[in-house]
C-alpha cells in the first residue's frame, strides 16, 4: 500500500487463507501478516492521533526553531507584529477616527482583539500551507495527515503565550487588575483553537491540490479582520445587522477575550453560536480533509 494511503489495518490470517507467493510455498502451520485498508473509515481517527501524540510535539516543535531561526530578535517577533498593529490601529482609529472603546483605552481595547486574532491568523496561514512545506515527509511514510496542520495551529500558541505578556503588562499600566471571569480564557483559547485547526484542516488539504489557496488565504485573512470586531466595539453595529457578524465564530471568541480580561459583560449567545459554528466547521473540515487525503502523496 503506498504512503498516500489512508489508515492502515494489519490482520493476521492461518496460511491456508492466503495465495502462497509464486516462488516460495507457505507452510500449513505458518501465519501471515496481511496489510491492508481499514474497513470502517472514520474522519476524525482519535486512536490514530493519538498514538501520534509524539509526532505532534516533534512537529510543533519544528516550526517553532525553523520560525526564529537565525533571526536577530527571534521570539521578539511574536510581540512585535501585534505590538506594531496596535499603534498603528491607535492613531487612525483611535485618535484620528475617534471610534469608541466601551470605556476601555484604545490601546487594550486594540490589543486585547489583536492578540487572540493575530494567533488564529498565524495558524491558519501556517496549517494552510503546511502540508505542501511537508512533501516529502507525506511521500515517504505513512502516519496520521492531520497532525501536520494540527502542529502548525499548537506552534502558534507559543508566540500567543509570548505575546500575552504584553498585555499583562499594559493592563496593569492601565489599572485594569483582572478578576474571576479571567478563567474563561482557558475555554476561549481552546475554542480559538478549534476555529483555527478546522480553517487550517480545510485549506491545507484545498492548497494540495489547488495552489492558488496560498494566495488566498493572506487576502481573505485580511478581510476578515474588518469583519471582526477588533478595531470597533460591536455596539457600533445596527443590532439588524449584528447577526451577520454572529456568522463568523472569531467574533464571539475575541468579545469574550475582552470581557473576561477588561470587566465586560459577557455575551453568551455569541459565545455559544460561535462554539456551535466552530465545531461543525470542524466536523466538516476533517471528513473533507479525509476525502482527499488519498491523494496527497501522488499530487503533492
Amino acid at each position: 500500500m503506498g504512503a498516500g494511503s489512508e489508515a492502515i489495518e494489519e490482520r493476521e490470517f492461518p496460511a491456508a487463507m492466503v495465495a502462497a507467493a509464486p516462488d516460495r510455498p507457505i507452510a500449513s502451520s505458518e501465519r501471515v501478516l496481511v496489510i491492508q485498508p481499514r474497513r470502517s473509515w472514520s474522519a476524525l481517527e482519535f486512536r490514530d492521533l493519538f498514538e501520534a501524540r509524539e509526532l505532534f510535539f516533534v512537529l510543533a516543535g519544528r516550526d517553532i526553531s525553523v520560525r526564529y531561526k537565525q533571526t536577530a530578535l527571534g521570539a521578539a517577533w511574536a510581540i512585535l507584529q501585534p505590538l506594531m498593529t496596535m499603534l498603528i490601529f491607535t492613531v487612525l482609529f483611535g485618535k484620528i477616527a475617534k471610534l469608541p472603546s466601551d470605556g476601555i483605552p484604545y490601546p487594550i481595547f486594540a490589543y486585547a482583539g489583536l492578540l487572540p486574532w493575530t494567533f488564529f491568523a498565524n495558524a491558519v496561514t501556517n496549517s494552510s500551507n503546511s502540508l505542501v512545506g511537508s512533501a516529502n515527509l507525506i511521500s515517504k511514510v505513512y502516519f496520521p495527515r492531520m497532525v501536520i496542520p494540527a502542529a502548525a495551529v499548537g506552534a502558534g500558541l507559543v508566540d500567543f503565550a509570548v505575546a500575552s505578556a504584553i498585555l499583562l503588562v499594559m493592563m496593569l499600566y492601565y489599572g485594569i487588575w483582572p478578576s474571576f471571569s479571567i478563567v474563561m480564557l482557558v475555554p476561549l483559547v481552546v475554542l480559538l483553537s478549534i476555529t483555527s485547526l478546522a480553517a487550517g484542516l480545510w485549506l491545507s488539504a484545498l492548497n494540495v491540490k489547488y495552489r492558488d489557496v496560498r494566495y488566498a488565504v493572506p487576502f481573505l485573512i485580511q478581510i476578515g479582520m474588518y469583519l471582526t470586531p477588533i478595531v470597533y466595539p460591536i455596539s457600533v453595529i445596527p443590532m439588524k445587522y449584528r447577526w451577520l457578524l454572529a456568522l463568523n465564530p472569531v467574533s464571539g471568541t475575541i468579545q469574550g477575550f475582552r470581557s473576561a480580561l477588561l470587566h465586560l459583560p459577557f455575551d453568551w449567545s455569541a459565545l455559544l453560536l460561535s462554539a456551535v459554528i466552530a465545531v461543525g466547521f470542524l466536523v466538516f473540515a476533517a471528513y473533507s480533509f479525509k476525502s482527499m487525503e488519498r491523494e496527497f502523496a501522488d499530487v503533492i
